[in-house]
């Protein structure tokens, strides 16, 4: 049931003269009504709304609505600084320096507002590559509009009538499948430049196509991501590989020639036709799975697109005579801290992506009771698709993922069957111990001989 809005108590008008006036788009235009909502979104933009202050639905929910997709998440902006957010709303608390913005919880929906941002006049505030240092000033809608990235990330739902504000166009833009920068592309990529890893994903996820003003600059500006705080970094690329289209987003990451700044492993891995279709099959994979509303591990994705980097360290080392064991656990380490300079992976996520890379070897031993702990491992389930990831495009051979299959849904009595079919371990050779040349071999008294002391008996 649509839930009425309280009448407003105040007058709705432009800050000054000089502002930027909307263009107001009418529900029977868009077809969003208020019904398309959360009821967290709704609620919030009550609270707000009865206190006097403005509050529209904002950002990429109003962009999924239009393009007939279910938004992820509804994100509001207000009027409201956010201590009087806070004061409105209850469960709210206000988080981030650089960026205040305020979340609220409505039952397990988690709301995002934000405070109208000002347009930047403080040099101070950027850093010497032009990147926003500070960003707490607040000002007018019109601002807040042209700070927003995006044209179509620029529209203003109003819950109250229903109408859409559009400074920018970016109405017109959707519907001719159009990204296109608010600005100068240039300010705005250094300003933030992750904004350019944004355009390459929003692009693949939509649909858009590139406007070619705001494509231009990018590849010659991709250097500035190394200004960037490689947990910032990490943060957007997790977006990209979870939207639901990361293997499209990867193929214009590069197309772009922005998987440097994030993925500087990604050429190495593509170059090896095997590697490419690991990468390639584990994306469609994930993207699969999202669409059919299926969970996903974060650390499977990062553990299959380093994988091969790690197997050419692995084999580098057993090259110079190493053991294997300690041999892959030294590779992996190679591995992430060579990608620790672009990505800050969370060390939840590297202990996930050390286990399944653990896992490898042991799915080779299927004797005695190894492939009973292997099965009862807690990340069993992770490092067994892993290892069907890597017979599914001829790393290993398919034998091995059939036989795990089996094993894995068979009774007691075949599982027997299977160990005592399957090929033997190859065990290392022993090393046979060598004694000390100064080690004297003695005879007790009965003949027998006395190692234990080292000296005669008696």
């Amino acid at each position: 049931m649509i839930r009425r809005f309280v009448k407003k108590i105040f007058n709705r008008q432009t800050a000054s003269a000089v502002q930027r006036d909307p263009a107001i788009i009418p529900v029977k235009t868009h077809g969003i009504t208020r019904d398309m909502l959360s009821r967290g979104a709704e609620r919030v933009c009550e609270d707000l709304e009865r206190s006097g202050y403005r509050a529209y639905v904002v950002g990429g929910a109003v962009r999924d609505l239009l393009l007939n997709r279910d938004p992820k998440d509804f994100d509001i902006a207000t009027n409201a600084t956010p201590e009087q957010v806070r004061r409105c709303c209850r469960r709210s608390r206000i988080i981030g320096r650089r960026f205040q913005i305020v979340h609220v919880m409505v039952g397990q929906e988690l709301i995002e507002v934000t405070t109208f941002r000002a347009l930047h006049e403080d040099a101070s505030a950027t850093d010497e590559h032009g990147r926003v240092l500070r960003d707490n000033t607040f000002g007018s809608q019109s601002d807040d509009a042209a700070r927003r990235d995006f044209t179509v990330n620029a529209l203003y739902y109003d819950p109250y009538d229903e109408t859409i504000h559009d400074y920018h166009h970016g109405y017109a833009d959707l519907k001719q499948r159009t990204l296109r920068m608010i600005g100068d592309p240039q300010v705005r990529y250094r300003e933030d430049p992750v904004r350019m890893l944004r355009a390459v994903r929003l692009g693949a996820k939509l649909g858009l196509n590139l406007d070619p003003a705001t494509r231009r600059p990018i590849r010659e500006m991709a250097d500035l991501l190394d200004n960037v705080p490689p947990a910032r970094l990490f943060d957007e690329m997790l977006k990209l590989l979870t939207c639901g289209d990361a293997l499209a987003c990867l193929r214009r990451l590069r197309d772009e020639g922005l998987h440097h700044g994030v993925l500087p492993l990604l050429d190495v891995i593509l170059e090896q036709p095997l590697g490419e279709r690991f990468v390639e099959q584990a994306l469609t994979n994930t993207d699969e799975r999202i669409r059919e509303g299926k969970s996903i591990s974060p650390g499977f994705l990062f553990a299959a697109l380093l994988w091969h980097e790690v197997l050419a360290y692995w084999n580098k080392r057993k090259a110079k005579g190493e053991i294997a064991i300690p041999a892959l656990f030294a590779a992996m380490d190679d591995a992430l801290d060579r990608q620790a300079e672009k990505l800050a992976i969370t060390k939840r996520l590297v202990g996930d992506i050390k286990e399944i890379w653990s896992l490898q070897p042991r799915f080779e031993q299927r004797s005695g009771k190894r492939p009973y702990a292997l099965l009862s491992h807690p990340r069993f389930r992770a490092g067994y698709d892993f290892m069907l990831l890597r017979a599914q495009t001829g790393e290993i051979d398919s034998e091995l993922g059939d036989w795990w299959t089996k094993f894995h849904d068979a009774d007691d009595a075949v599982q027997e069957a299977l160990i005592a079919g399957a090929p033997k371990d190859i065990a290392p050779a022993k090393k046979r111990r060598r004694r000390s040349p100064n080690r004297r071999r003695t005879q007790n008294s009965d003949g027998g001989n006395d190692a234990a002391s080292g000296t005669p008996s008696e």
